[in-house]
């Protein structure tokens, strides 16, 4: 009975919260660095439409989890069912300090669009780092006051999240501020099949990790209304409006800046911007680009902690950590250690680069690993009511197809880990 009474998400803020667990700061930068992998425009599409279906896959993957396994916590409850409570131990604490890192350098770039906005020389590296610690604090406060609330918060800060992205993508209907593409540099003419293998997989992997996060929707399970239908109907909405934002937004890019300048341009949402409303809404757009942080921080705050729920519970955690405040809910003691740690690394995010390539490895072949568990549900479902859960269609070409990609995705970065080391 205590359970019916908590909070439960609807089909539309589950859908919210897939889109913001995806749509963070990438997709504001990473289209320079797919276009600079390119060796021409075609392939700049292709990998964006590649990466998408390789996405929608993962969708339709994870859907039928969350559908099969809707309980708190899912990302970790799979590896501990599927594989066994030491693996999803590792797996998952290797996650959250990860998942950690990333909420801390986000938090970072945050403060940097806001110094931007409030100085106008340079501020100090000190300065940049109280305003990111800030700002995670914030939420943290935010979160506690239970599920209802942020996930409210995050709902007004998505929508305007997806304003920002649908103002850049209305510049394609203005030619006037269109670049000249009909006289793109040719300098890789005489290319062969190897050229085109590895740029083509660098451009992959510089997509992949901005189509990266819906997974951990199923961390919702039990607090979602419904959630065997509400799951993947939640999932497969929230990814599909993705793509197709993701695939407008970068031909805006490749539309207003050139392929060519897009492969060197810094701040490409902002030069697109000060094209199609000059200064004043290039100064306002960044002032919402700090909001579009915010998003990131208070999803990540949201979801995380309740993989160290799920953790406590199987006792790999101390059983403090299942604890929930008798009124909002809220995983407390989870919560306050995950923010706890963002905001230690916080202080030492200069080091990110140095670790953010084995970061990759482990979250692509941690992908591979918790959508392999599907296979498993699948085998075992016999007690499950089928009219009840959500089964893809043209199983199990599906799964495999987005784990091979992901394996793919792991070996290439690898690979070029060892080439720069050597």
């Amino acid at each position: 009975m205590e359970t019916s009474s908590r909070p439960k998400l609807k089909l539309f803020s589950l859908s919210i919260v897939v889109i913001s667990l995806v749509i963070g700061m990438a997709i504001f930068k990473t289209a320079s660095f797919t276009a600079n992998a390119s060796l021409n425009s075609e392939m700049f599409f292709i990998a964006w439409i590649t990466r998408g279906i390789i996405a929608l896959c993962g969708a339709l993957t994870y859907a039928e989890i969350g559908s099969r396994y809707p309980i708190t916590g899912g990302y970790y409850r799979i590896f501990s069912v599927a594989y066994h409570p030491s693996i999803a131990f590792a797996m998952n604490g290797t996650i959250l300090i990860s998942n950690a890192a990333a909420l801390g350098g986000v938090s970072l770039i945050g403060s940097d669009y806001l110094c931007s906005l409030l100085f106008d020389s340079n501020v100090g590296v000190a300065i940049k780092t109280w305003i990111a610690v800030g700002s995670i604090a914030i939420f943290y406060f935010v979160n506690l006051k239970g599920l209802k609330f942020s996930s409210t918060t995050l709902n007004v800060l998505m929508l305007i999240k997806i304003a920002m992205i649908l103002l850049i993508i209305s510049a394609i209907f203005f030619p006037q501020i269109h670049a000249d593409n009909s006289n793109l540099v040719q300098a890789v003419k005489y290319a062969n099949w190897k050229d085109y293998f590895w740029a083509f997989g660098a451009a992959l992997v510089a997509v992949s990790f901005t189509y990266g996060g819906y997974q951990h929707s199923i961390n919702f399970g039990e607090e979602v209304e419904n959630a065997p239908k509400a799951m993947p109907r939640g999932i497969i909405i929230g990814m599909s409006v993705v793509i197709i934002l993701y695939l407008l937004i970068n031909f805006s890019y490749y539309k207003v800046i050139g392929f060519d300048e897009l492969k060197t341009s810094s701040g490409i949402a902002s030069v697109v911007v000060l094209k199609l409303l000059g200064s004043t809404g290039e100064t306002i757009f960044t002032g919402l680009l700090v909001l579009a942080v915010l998003t990131y921080v208070n999803v990540n705050l949201l979801s995380n902690p309740r993989i160290m729920y799920a953790m406590s519970v199987d006792g790999v955690l101390p059983k403090i950590f299942s604890k929930r405040h008798p009124s909002s809910q809220v995983f407390i003691v989870s919560l306050s250690v995950f923010a706890a740690t963002a905001l230690v690394i916080t202080f030492f995010a200069e080091t990110f680069d140095k670790i953010l390539g084995f970061v990759m490895i482990l979250d692509s072949l941690g992908m591979a690993a918790s959508a392999a568990t599907l296979f498993y549900l699948r085998r075992n479902a016999s007690s499950q009511d089928s009219s009840q859960i959500y089964a893809m269609r043209f199983y199990p070409f599906v799964p495999v197809l987005f784990i091979m990609a992901y394996l793919l995705s792991a070996f290439h970065v690898f690979i070029c880990i060892l080439s720069m080391g050597s």
